[in-house]
Order: structure tokens, then sequence, then C-alpha cells
């Protein structure tokens, strides 16, 4: 898409796409079973699929990541009233998860290396109400696994990742999926693997996998029982085929966007005053987002600056994760919000790049160019 004067618009991101044909074609025996839901063949046959792609001991598809997240929570029983610390610095669905199941919030800063939770600092937030631990792999980056699971077996926490941003990650050579009770995934059309909406959790206790099946399902157990207070998050048929047909293609569409990112960072090396973050040490990453952060101390300009000057240029680029979800509408003032210093510095300088595997190298130049015409125009030229 072109706006008048010629220039091409750019979106933060764009979904992946499978061959056309080949989606139709997997689709059409649904005109002759006409069963399109309730976990069939093809929500099955995706499952399995997932289950070896991801390294999952067991899986559960979910009609999207939220309610994915939100039924994980529930499934665990946590009693109501109790602190679940988790971080600010993730996208609003987190922490909507937690108050929904009647559960309190408490706010832990992020470490400034890589945005997810310092758990330097959770211990001191531990208190007798505390009942888990719900950190988030922000824009694909591992947290501290090892030192969550040593602190969550001192005090007998529950522990749930959001995942939401790590499909297909691994560390050490083993699926991050596998720390903690349970891991959430989102599978959102703008996601590296996607259903068009749709989610999973991803856990090994077998009786967990029981509760979650039955509170996808209207917390019914059987034809006339219904023990649960249940949701609907099924994942349907058309959905699981679109999700068949883009996991062929899934390690391709990763080593596309590992280009894309290589070339922003041969293009944005030298800028003082930018940061991006460094690979993590023994992790496979899946390159779902490209964040900078702009030091206004050192350009001169800030994160706002840039922002309005790329959606001038018709590039759209997104404050992720701004603001932070302790200071959302619905939350000011209803939780106690101590130091989280760090993760207010990240929120307000944070910006997050174009990163998609259809994006063209000519585009990510483009971006690159007008950043660093920025730096010209605010007298501190290369």
């Amino acid at each position: 898409m072109s706006n008048v004067m010629g220039m091409k618009e750019i979106f933060v991101t764009k979904s992946s796409m499978p061959p056309y044909e080949e989606y139709i074609d997997m689709i059409k025996p649904l005109w002759d079973s006409h069963r399109l839901t309730n976990m069939g063949e093809y929500h099955n046959r995706l499952e399995k699929q997932l289950k070896d792609y991801l390294q999952a001991e067991e899986i559960s598809l979910m009609t999207n990541g939220h309610l994915a997240l939100e039924l994980a929570i529930q499934a665990m029983e946590l009693p109501v009233g109790g602190e679940v610390i988790t971080t600010p610095f993730t996208f609003i669905s987190t922490t909507h998860a937690i108050v929904r199941n009647g559960l309190k919030p408490v706010f832990c800063d992020i470490n400034a290396d890589n945005y997810t939770i310092d758990v330097s600092k959770m211990e001191g937030l531990i208190t007798e109400n505390t009942v888990a631990i719900l950190p988030v792999h922000v824009y694909g980056q591992v947290c501290d696994v090892k030192a969550i699971e040593k602190l969550a077996d001192k005090y007998h926490l529950k522990v749930i990742y959001d995942a939401a941003h790590a499909f297909g990650v691994t560390y050490e050579s083993e699926s991050i999926l596998g720390y903690g009770d349970a891991s959430v995934l989102s599978f959102h059309a703008t996601k590296v693997f996607h259903t068009v909406e749709g989610g999973a959790v991803v856990y090994r206790d077998k009786k967990l996998g029981t509760e979650l099946y039955r509170l996808k399902n209207f917390g019914i157990r059987n034809e006339i029982l219904i023990d649960k207070a249940g949701s609907n998050a099924k994942l349907d048929e058309l959905r699981a085929i679109m999700g068949l047909c883009n996991l062929k293609y899934i390690d391709s569409e990763i080593e596309k966007r590992r280009r894309i990112e290589e070339r922003y960072r041969n293009n944005l090396k030298d800028i003082d005053g930018l940061h991006i973050l460094k690979p993590q040490e023994n992790v496979r990453e899946n390159y779902a987002y490209f964040p900078v952060v702009f030091d206004k101390n050192i350009l001169g300009y800030g994160r706002d600056d840039v922002y309005c000057h790329l959606r001038k240029n018709q590039i759209y680029a997104r404050k992720y994760f701004y603001p932070l979800t302790c200071d959302a509408e619905c939350y000011k003032g209803n939780f106690n919000v101590c130091d989280i210093e760090t993760a207010r510095k990240i929120a307000d300088s944070v910006l997050t790049l174009p990163l998609y595997a259809d994006l063209a190298v000519e585009e990510v130049d483009r971006i690159c160019e007008h950043i660093r015409k920025m730096k010209c125009e605010y007298g501190n030229e290369l």
C-alpha cells in the first residue's frame, strides 16, 4: 500500500501466509465432514505436530493466547487474593489474566540487559501471600529460568511463563517451554507462528492437562456433569489448518527474520545512543521483535521524536511496551508499585522497528536511513 506521495507504508508487523492453494485444498474436506470445532481431526493433528516441533511433553491448544494464560492460571487452583510476582513490562494481557483470576499482581523490576524480570529483586517481594511467579520471555528473550526455578522451589511457588513471544526458542539446546509448571504461547496473526488467532499451554503434569481440557470446554466433565466454571477456548478446525500449513514453513520464516535483524544490526551498530539487545548465550532465537532503546541524553532526541518522524514517512513502529501495565488506566492506584525504575526507563525509550519475514532489505535500509538522518538533523553527524 502506498500513500498519495508514492511512499510505501511499512507496518510494524505483517502476518505470514501459506500458499493460498495449499490452505484451500486442506479445508475442502470440511465441506464433507461438517466438523468445524470441538477438538476435531485437524486440531488433534496440529497438537501432535506442535508437541514434536516444540519438544513439549504435553500441549493443549486454545482459541487465543490470552485465554490460554487465564485458564493455565485457573487450572493451578491458586487461592483467591494470592499474590503473583510478575513484570509490568509486558502486554496488558499478562496482568489481566492475573487479575481476572482473583489474584493480585506484584510488580517486579526488569533487568537492563534483556528486559526480562530481574530475579535479584524478586525474593524481596515474596510474602506469606505469594502463590506464584509469572515471568515473561519478553521479545523472545529468555528469562533467568534456572534462578527462577531455584527461588520457586525454595518458597514452594508455582511458575507460569508467558511465552507469547517465544515460539521455538531454545536454551542450551532444549525448549524453554519445559521450564516452570506451564508455559503459555500465543498464535496470534502477528506472531512468528500463527493460526490467525490461537494459543497453547505447554505442561508436564497430566492432571493439569485434564483440568485445561475441561476448562476450555465450559467446565464439562461429561454429558450431564459440569463441575467447573469453565470457558469456551477451543481452537476450531479452520484455524488448526492454518497452523498446519504455517508450521511447514516456520524454519524458513525464522531464517528470513534472522537476515532482517542482521541487516538492522549492521545498519545501526555505529550510532552512539542507540541500544540494541545483544544475542543471548546458548539461546536459539526466533527473531520475534527488534526493539531499540533511544538514549535522549546522548542523541539529543528521544523515542517519541523517532516515532513521529517515522510515521511522517509512512513507517509505523510501535512503542512496545508503553505504558507499563501497572500504569494502565484500569489499574492506576490499585496495586502497590515500588522500585521499577529500569522498567520505566525502558518503557519511556524503547521502540520496536518493523520486522516480519517478507520485509525487504531495501525497506530495512529505508527505515535505518531515516533514523540516521535524525542523527544528522540534531547536529550529531556520524
